[in-house]
C-alpha cells in the first residue's frame, strides 16, 4: 500500500518556512510515496504550488495522511483531524504545551519531535537544530549591523579613519559560529565567548579572538553544564568589565526544551556605551539578557536590546531547503520498499519519538510534563 506523505500550511504567526520543498517532493515520489501539499503551503517560502510537479495540491490533504510533515507544531484542530496511527514529524515543542501532547496521545498519533533527535555523527544530516541555527546566527548579525549606529568594518575616508566595531558573540554552537563568521565577513573586530574551552579552536579558526574569562563548564552531548553560583558570579563580574567597550553583542546560548541561561545582567547593559546593541537570539525561551522581551526592542541608557522572534523564518528559502532535507533523511529511515516500517531498535527513531500508542515515549518529556500537573 502506497504511503501518503502530507505537508500542511503552517499556522504559527509569521512562520514563512515550509516542511517540504519541490526537490524533496520529487525524492519522496521516487521512493514510492504519494505526496500531497496543502494549497499555498510553500507560498511564503517562495515555493508556489506550480513548482510542486511531483505532488498533489489540494485544500484538504490531512484526511487519509499516513505521514504529516510540519515545521512548527500543527494546530489543535489539525491534530484532532489526524487518524489514529498517523506519523507526525516536526519541531513539536512538547515543553511548551502539555495540552498538545495530550491531544497527540488521545488521538493515538505517533509523533517525532525533531528537536529531540540524538546529536550523533549519524544524525547530522537530520539535525534540524543545527540547520536552522545557522540561518538564525546569520540573520542575527545582519540585524545587529542594521541597528548599530556604526560601520562594522574599518574604513579609510577623506574625513578620516573609521575604527571597526567591536563585536562579541556569546555562545559558540552552530548559531554562534555562523554569527562569528558573518560578523567577520562584514569586517568587524570579533570575539567569541563560550564556557566550553574545547570550542576555542573553532572560534579562532574563523578569525575571531577567544574571550577567556577563566570559567570552564564543559558538559556532555555538546552542551555546557550548568554553572555553580560561584562560577556564575565570577563569569558575570569579568564579563561585565569586558562589555563596557563592546559595540555589539549577539547572544546565542540556548538549551533545547529549557529556559535560556541568563548571562547579560541589567547592570552589564547599564555599563555599556550608549549606542551599543544587543541581539538576544534565544529571546523566545527567555533570553540570555535580563532586559530582553521577545519580539520587542528595549532601550536602557542608550543601549538597544533586541529580542528577535523566529529568525530562521526570515531566510525562508534556504531554511526550508535545509529543513526539508533533514526531514527527508529522517523519514528515509522509515520508508522501506514503499511501506512505512518503524524500527524501534534504531536509536534515532526511538529517542526522537514523542508519543506512540497513546503514551509519551520520550522519558525526559514525560517527567517534565508530569511535574507541571
Amino acid at each position: 500500500m502506497t504511503v501518503t506523505v502530507v505537508t500542511l500550511r503552517e499556522t504559527a504567526p509569521a512562520e514563512r518556512r515550509v516542511a517540504l520543498t519541490p526537490e524533496i517532493a520529487k525524492k519522496l515520489k521516487g521512493l514510492g510515496a504519494t505526496v500531497r501539499i496543502e494549497t499555498g503551503a510553500g507560498d511564503a517560502a517562495a515555493f508556489p504550488d506550480a513548482l510542486y510537479k511531483d505532488a498533489e495540491i489540494a485544500t484538504d490533504v490531512i484526511h487519509g495522511a499516513d505521514v504529516v510533515l510540519t515545521v512548527q507544531p500543527p494546530s489543535d484542530a489539525q491534530i484532532t483531524q489526524l487518524r489514529p496511527g498517523t506519523v507526525l514529524i516536526g519541531m513539536l515543542q512538547a515543553h511548551a504545551s502539555p495540552e498538545r501532547v495530550k491531544l497527540l496521545c488521545d488521538g493515538l498519533i505517533t509523533s517525532f519531535a525533531m528537536e529531540l533527535l540524538p546529536r550523533t555523527t549519524r544524525a547530522q544530516s537530520m539535525d534540524v537544530l543545527s540547520s536552522q541555527a545557522g540561518m538564525a546566527g546569520y540573520k542575527a548579525v545582519l540585524m545587529a549591523a542594521l541597528a548599530a549606529p556604526k560601520f562594522f568594518p574599518m574604513l579609510t575616508t577623506a574625513a578620516g579613519t573609521i575604527r571597526p566595531s567591536k563585536v562579541l558573540i556569546i555562545g559558540a554552537g552552530v548559531a554562534g559560529l555562523q554569527a562569528i563568521a558573518t560578523a567577520r565577513r562584514l569586517g568587524a573586530q570579533v570575539e567569541g565567548f563560550d564556557v566550553r574551552p574545547e570550542v576555542k579552536e573553532q572560534i579562532e579558526s574563523l578569525g575571531a579572538k577567544f574571550l577567556d574569562l577563566g570559567v570552564s563548564a564543559a558538559g556532555s552531548g555538546g552542551y555546557a553544564r550548568a554553572l555553580t553560583p560561584e562560577e556564575q558570579a565570577e563569569q558575570q563580574k569579568r564579563l561585565g568589565e569586558h562589555v563596557r567597550n563592546i559595540d555589539v553583542i549577539v547572544t546565542t546560548a540556548a538549551i533545547p526544551g529549557r529556559r535560556a541561561p541568563r548571562i547579560i545582567t541589567t547592570a552589564m547593559v547599564e555599563g555599556m556605551k550608549p549606542g551599543a546593541v544587543i541581539v538576544d537570539l534565544p529571546a523566545e525561551t527567555g533570553g540570555n539578557c535580563e532586559l530582553t522581551v521577545a519580539g520587542e526592542t528595549v532601550v536602557r541608557n542608550g543601549v538597544s536590546v533586541i529580542g528577535p522572534v523566529n529568525l530562521p523564518s526570515q531566510g525562508a528559502i534556504h531554511a526550508s531547503e535545509m529543513y526539508a532535507r533533514n526531514l527527508f533523511n529522517f523519514l528515509s529511515l522509515m520508508l522501506k520498499d514503499g511501506a512505512l516500517k518503524l524500527d524501534w531498535n534504531d536509536e534515532l527513531i526511538a529517542k526522537s519519538c514523542l508519543t506512540h500508542d497513546g503514551e509519551i515515549r520520550h522519558e525526559a518529556t514525560r517527567t517534565a510534563l508530569a511535574a507541571k500537573v
